[in-house]
């Protein structure tokens, strides 16, 4: 085998279409692009839908901004922890088992809306001003995790 013995497989390479070049050519005049219209003359818009309102302007707009990291808290109120017993240690793992919360994984935020009569300590991811008030006003203790 020498340099000049080399040759492309036959029918791997395939004459290239010429348009364009008169009628004898097979493929003058409209050089296969049909008569008349948009897509005969030039580009068209890869978007476009033939006159039908486009789905960009279809779809509703979403306005604002979605942040990625936003941090979702499942909420508890002091009126729904008020069910436990006197001097318990209550955490998510305890709420979950409760059924106060779907997974014990969650963030939890505890909020002051109920009235709180027992000594809890309450061990939560975050709590509003007034629910860690009211835990130490009954005797208990709001840890953060």
């Amino acid at each position: 085998m020498r340099l000049d013995d080399l040759f492309p497989a036959p029918g791997s390479n395939k004459r290239r279409k010429v348009v364009g070049r008169g009628t004898g050519s097979a493929h003058g005049k409209t050089s296969t692009r049909g008569s008349n219209g948009n897509k005969a003359r030039g580009q068209v818009n890869p978007n476009f839908e033939g006159g039908q309102t486009p789905l960009h302007r279809r779809l509703p707009q979403q306005r604002g901004f979605k942040p990625v990291n936003k941090v979702h808290y499942a909420v508890v109120n002091l009126g729904a922890l008020d069910g436990f017993d006197d001097g318990t240690e209550v955490t998510p793992q305890v709420l979950a088992e409760s059924g106060l919360l779907r997974d014990a994984g969650e963030v939890v935020k505890v909020l002051a809306d109920g009235a709180l009569t027992k000594k809890l300590t309450v061990r939560a991811h975050k709590f509003s001003a007034n629910a860690a008030a009211k835990i130490q006003a009954a005797g208990g203790a709001a840890e953060v995790l």
